[in-house]
């Protein structure tokens, strides 16, 4: 796009824009009636607003989903294709692309056999918890109906999602909520006073099985993580963790449920984040990734003994999972995410993400290296996080605007980073990379560059 001025629809949506739309995360007041930035194109890894501007996008639509980047023609071929043929019908019955990506997707996580569709992740996440309740229901006389999750994790927007949302800004002012939800620690090594404890992902796993020993394991039903915590400052597990998770798990009938609405789908170099640590979960959400946000697309999948729990004869009329999600039959999603993981196959997308973390990963140490202001680095894959603090040795945050400022900056540099924000009190201070899986040398040059270039400018 080489065009510095909007034609004439897109002055009309600008204007119409800023009178009518109520944005998301967004704060109207200073905008005063104008509208926020407006994109109007993208193509691979950039994106355009409608003055022209070039952007570098290096957080795949600013909520880690445009896994194979912007203007995928066959992506929205196969979304025309199938609209024109058959667009929806509530998935009480089927449809084609329906059966065949739940096939495909189920090839790629052993242990798994069935896919529930629903249209976002904090829904994907509903249906999880509704299969533990509901289960408890048929089981337990409603007794195992308790859910764990785990402080900095994010689990979704609707009251019950925010209710396993470990995240205390993003909670604030929307309760009561929804009871039954417990609490356990989070397993942030470079937080904890235990971190450099070789056991310490051990350790942190046993706080766990603390928790359910507290509330009593007849009455928790499941636990919710995310493999590597998102929003909550991009935060891998230490070693040990999972598998140790694991163990404790089976040992009180506790299912485990992995959230990968942001790592699945290649994000971390595997196909699910889940998969680097050797742990076999009940239940897998996922959702951004799915179709890269061609269209709108969860999937609940669960074990075949899950599934099975079930089963009942027709005269238990109430007994089979009783759940509806509208646009769950919509066949565009399906057909767009066969399409996206073609796309992952086809171009070798999971060597790519691997071998660009780790050169991510090393032009960041050399940036840590130069700037006392970076106490972390971490990340997975093109997952990416560098926490920010006043000093290393007492590990203080900088204040959120010092994030913001770099943020800022690097924007009017042309490259979209993101950063932990309206999360925590004190901990809004790591900076975000999830740049599209179909990312180059070239592009993770110019991301760092806008880094370097801002902490210079904010920090020093």
């Amino acid at each position: 796009m080489t065009n510095n001025r909007p034609d004439i629809l897109t002055q009309q949506a600008i204007e119409a824009d800023g009178a009518h739309m109520w944005h998301h995360l967004t704060q109207h007041q200073p905008l005063d009636g104008k509208a926020p930035l407006m994109v109007v194109e993208g193509k691979g890894m950039r994106v355009w607003d409608a003055s022209g501007r070039e952007h570098l996008d290096a957080v795949s639509g600013a909520v880690w989903t445009v896994n194979v980047g912007y203007g995928r023609e066959s992506i929205a071929k196969a979304v025309y294709d199938q609209l024109i043929k058959m667009n929806y019908f509530a998935n009480s019955a089927g449809n084609v692309p329906g059966g065949l990506f739940a096939e495909r997707l189920i090839e790629k996580m052993p242990g798994l056999s069935r896919v529930y569709y629903s249209n976002s992740g904090s829904e994907a996440n509903e249906k999880g918890y509704k299969l533990v309740r509901q289960l408890a229901a048929l089981k337990n006389d409603g007794k195992k109906h308790k859910i764990l999750y785990r402080d900095r994790d994010y689990h979704g927007t609707t009251i019950t999602a925010l209710s396993s949302t470990g995240q205390l800004q993003r909670k604030d002012q929307y309760g009561p909520f929804t009871p039954g939800f417990v609490e356990v620690p989070h397993c942030m090594a470079y937080r904890s006073p235990n971190g450099d404890d070789p056991d310490f992902g051990v350790q942190a796993a046993c706080e766990i099985e603390k928790v359910i020993l507290r509330e009593d394991p007849d009455t928790v039903g499941s636990i919710i993580l995310e493999p590597i915590t998102a929003g909550g400052g991009v935060i891998p597990p230490p070693e040990g963790y999972f598998e140790t998770v694991q163990e404790i798990c089976a040992k009180y009938g506790v299912l485990l449920h992995i959230d990968e609405v942001v790592c699945g789908m290649g994000r971390t170099g595997k196909w699910f984040g889940y998969q680097h640590y050797g742990v076999k979960p009940d239940i897998v959400t996922m959702a951004k990734g799915v179709a890269s946000g061609y269209a709108a697309i969860s999937v609940t999948a669960t074990t075949e003994a899950l599934f099975n729990e079930f089963l009942h004869a027709p005269a238990e009329k109430m007994n089979y999972f009783r759940d509806i999600s509208t646009f769950g039959g919509c066949a565009g999603g399906p057909a767009a995410a066969l399409e996206n993981l073609r796309i992952i196959e086809e171009e070798n997308l999971l060597q790519n993400v691997t071998n660009m973390g780790e050169y991510f990963m090393g032009r960041f140490a050399e940036l840590q290296d130069k700037y006392p202001v970076i106490g972390d680095v971490r990340g997975v894959g093109l997952f990416m996080g560098l926490e920010l603090v006043k000093d290393r040795k007492s590990k203080e945050p900088v204040d959120e605007s010092v994030t913001a400022g770099v943020v800022a900056d690097c924007m009017q540099q042309g490259v979209i980073i993101g950063r932990t924000n309206r999360s925590f009190e004190t901990f809004n201070n790591t900076l975000c990379f999830s740049p599209a899986l179909i990312c180059t040398k070239d592009d993770a040059d110019q991301i760092v560059e806008a880094v370097d270039n801002a902490l210079a400018k904010v920090v020093l």
